[in-house]
């Protein structure tokens, strides 16, 4: 009401503005022999005689007169304006709108002020500029909508204007935000196959609930509704209703503008049978080609997902034949009748595009022939987008780089040539660190390294790292050169030195004391496996805490003259394989490894899998003779855009040959705790030494399964996880007996923190035995996840 008050002042004044002029120039007209604007403080007359239609020497009559006052109110600068002359000279008499000289805000807390006051200022409010009454009433209702728009009915927002002196003004802006209004019920009107419940759990707005307070999902949303909406469509639509629609939606709000009632009417229609499926329009791919990939099938209920997915994949397929600009419509002929569908799929092409150059962007440090060497996608030739999607998997699953982006812009001038760039955000190759971690079966886990993954940009690797805990300390030095050959055959050098205290990790009373070096090659296979090479110089060295001729004396020499039975009942198996082989071995290992790894990404992956098959043998005339053969398989099954299906498999054997008897009990086999049947305590599982002593197994069997979902309120994050899991497992000594496999289940939570890696869960055996050790909850810090 005020605002068109305001209006209906302004014309009424252009109006008697020009009825004055008009008079005061009826009765003759001039020549114009000079202009003069009065008035100006800050405008200055450059800008008004640019924006005036008249110059000197035109002949000024009683008609251009409206037109003058016109043209400068137009301006916006002026809040008046008339006009006389004197001796032909024209007269411009102007008074200035003020300027703004501070604009404040209070009371908005949804909103920041820098972000507003921006805003402001794209509408022409800002300090220095002419102030408008007109734009503050339109700032004012902006505003308000913004509030409306976020569910707050009840916001006010007023303004006050303070004149200052020297044509000036200082707006203050008051809003009064409210309480947001709440959704206290949404109605479904017209559902008749499927209840209000399987609809509403489709949608993200909420009535009232527990958790409503801290999702805000009962927070009303234009935007949330028509997105819940777009979603019952989809439900019903995958599931044949192929004429449904929704009639109409009302929104209410209650008297004291605190609640909303939203009520939906639904015209559902009905099932709809695919009673035909086609291909149609520029078939350049054999169409025996194109069938698998087509999941519409006839006899079906119709699904709308389903013939959304077919066109992607056969959109897919024209990709990795050049026809990036495919596209492929689903075409459907409705039969109400006979409530039956023909699916067409009609085919466009599109030219064959080819790539003019591939461009790399952000790598400062690495250089450019480290990253092409990744790439599968060639230039001049025929895009495919299983290439360009490929290449870049590789050059993420490199380590070098915090992200990898492509972006395909057609080249400009042509319609079959584009440009490829990958743009690489690097992170730090080279790293000092020193840290320390926890983890029950360790204790603390100290540990230290220099370690450059990118040698001068070159992708070669260098480390030296030390490790302590009370089981293990570990020093060791390595170099891999990834691209040895120009095929990306890899060659690394290795060198290290370990001690581990066995009984530390909960097993049978040793230590050992390991020097090993090595050289290993890695050989690519295809683009997903990789086979491995390497052969390696070891040194081990036991101590049992007793002296070896004394247990010689005690248990071998006369007067004693124990047999072996007798000697292991005595010593256990660790006494036992002392008495026989020595307390120090030196061994030449041969080891092989064969790899595939399609996983979108090393650490939480969500898709893909991982396969490795591994083998050692020591080679004939070694101190020890004995080989291990060892299978992991990972696969990730996505089940909706943010949980996760993770299944692993891990098996293992072991055995000796030639004129040894068992497999060394310092290469056995371990089970139980993390990463393998959680809820026992670490190593514990599987066969024991004469004196109760967990001591391993030759054969190894674990499998676990997880269902992963995010954190609650959280699905994007990628550094926290969760998962409840399924795990099974044990260690044999060389018989098999499935019934001895030990279950449990739990829950786990998994998070990449800036200090090092923890890792928690809490897990319930389901069929422990009397002698075997459990732990509820386990965890570990910083020793990997």
């Amino acid at each position: 009401m005020i605002k068109t008050i305001r209006t209906l002042f302004l014309v009424a004044a252009l109006l008697l503005a020009f009825l004055s002029t008009t008079v005061a120039f009826a009765a003759e007209s001039f020549v114009i022999k000079d202009i003069r604007v009065n008035g100006l403080q800050r405008i200055t007359a450059g800008a008004v005689f640019n924006a005036l239609s008249i110059k000197v020497g035109d002949e000024f009559e009683d008609d251009r007169s409206g037109n003058v006052i016109r043209e400068l109110f137009q301006m916006g600068f002026f809040s008046d304006v008339s006009i006389e002359q004197d001796d032909g000279t024209l007269i411009i008499i102007v008074k200035e709108r003020p300027a703004i000289t501070s604009i404040e805000l209070e009371g908005n807390g949804d909103i920041e002020t820098e972000i507003l006051l921006e805003a402001f200022k794209d509408v022409g409010m800002a300090v220095g500029r002419v102030f408008n009454p007109l734009v503050l009433d339109k700032v004012k209702n902006e505003l308000l909508q913004q509030y409306y728009n976020n569910g707050k009915y009840s916001a006010e927002v007023e303004s006050k204007v303070t004149t200052l002196e020297r044509n000036r003004v200082a707006i203050l802006i008051s809003v009064v935000e409210g309480d947001a209004a709440s959704i206290k019920k949404i109605n479904i009107v017209g559902n008749k196959s499927f209840s209000d419940e399987d609809i509403l759990a489709e949608f993200e707005l909420t009535g009232p609930t527990l958790i409503s307070f801290y999702t805000n999902s009962n927070q009303y949303s234009k935007q949330k509704l028509s997105a819940d909406l777009e979603r019952v469509n989809s439900f019903y639509q995958d599931r044949g209703y192929i004429n449904f629609k929704v009639v109409s939606t009302q929104v209410s709000i209650s008297p004291d503008k605190n609640g909303i009632y939203i009520t939906i009417n639904l015209d559902e229609g009905k099932v709809h049978t695919v009673s035909e499926v086609k291909l149609a329009g520029e078939l350049i791919v054999n169409p025996n080609r194109l069938i698998p990939f087509v999941i519409v099938q006839p006899g079906d209920v119709f699904s709308r997902k389903k013939a959304t997915q077919t066109s992607e994949n056969i959109t897919t397929v024209l990709g990795h034949e050049g026809h990036s600009f495919a596209n492929v419509n689903m075409i459907p002929e409705i039969d109400d009748e006979t409530s039956t569908v023909k699916v067409t799929f009609f085919v466009d092409p599109g030219k064959r595009v080819y790539v003019r150059r591939i461009i790399m962007e952000g790598n400062t440090k690495t250089r450019d022939e480290v990253l092409r060497r990744e790439i599968r996608q060639m230039e001049a030739a025929p895009i495919s987008t299983l290439s360009v999607e490929h290449s870049k998997s590789r050059l993420s699953r490199l380590g070098h780089f915090d992200e990898v982006d492509v972006e395909t812009t057609p080249v400009p001038g042509t319609s079959d040539q584009v440009d490829i760039k990958y743009t690489v955000q690097e992170k730090s190759s080279g790293n000092i660190l020193a840290g320390a971690g926890f983890s029950q079966s360790q204790g603390l886990v100290l540990n230290a390294s220099i370690s450059q993954n990118n040698f001068l940009g070159t992708g070669k690797r260098m480390n030296a790292s030390f490790n302590n805990s009370v089981v293990n300390t570990v020093y060791s030095l390595g170099y891999t050169n990834p691209y040895y050959t120009i095929d990306g055959v890899s060659r690394g050098f290795n060198l290290s030195y370990r001690t581990t205290d066995a009984e530390e990790a909960n097993t049978s009373a040793y230590e050992t004391e390991t020097f090993n070096m090595g050289v290993n090659f890695g050989v690519p296979l295809n683009e997903s496996d990789k086979m491995g090479l390497g052969i390696d110089l070891e040194f081990t060295s036991l101590d049992l805490g007793y002296d070896q001729e004394v247990l010689k004396q005690s248990f071998i020499d006369p007067p004693n003259n124990f047999t072996e039975e007798q000697a292991e009942t005595a010593l256990g198996k660790v006494g036992k394989f002392v008495l026989n082989n020595g307390e120090s071995y030196t061994n030449i290992k041969v080891s092989g490894v064969w790899g595939t790894d399609t996983r979108n990404r090393a650490i939480f992956a969500t898709r893909g899998g991982s396969k490795r098959l591994s083998g050692v043998i020591t080679v004939p005339g070694s101190d020890l003779e004995f080989y291990k053969i060892s299978y992991n398989q990972k696969q990730y099954i996505p089940i909706s855009q943010h949980t996760t299906l993770y299944l692993n498999g891990d098996i293992g054997y072991g055995d000796s040959y030639g004129d040894a008897e068992q497999l060394p009990f310092f290469e056995n086999y371990y089970a139980g705790g993390k990463g393998s049947v959680r809820g026992f305590i670490d190593n514990t599982l599987g066969p024991r030494d004469a004196f109760n002593d967990p001591i391993g197994g030759s054969v190894k069997l674990v499998g676990n399964a997880e269902f992963v979902f995010p954190v609650p309120f959280m699905p994007e994050s990628k550094t926290v996880r969760l998962s409840t899991f399924l795990d099974a497992g044990n260690v044999y000594d060389d018989e098999i007996d499935l019934g001895e496999l030990r279950y449990s289940v739990g829950v786990s939570a998994k998070w990449l923190s800036p200090f090092g890696a923890l890792s928690f869960s809490l897990a319930a055996p389901l069929n422990e035995q009397e002698k075997d050790e459990t732990q509820a909850f386990q965890f570990s810090f910083g020793s990997g996840i």
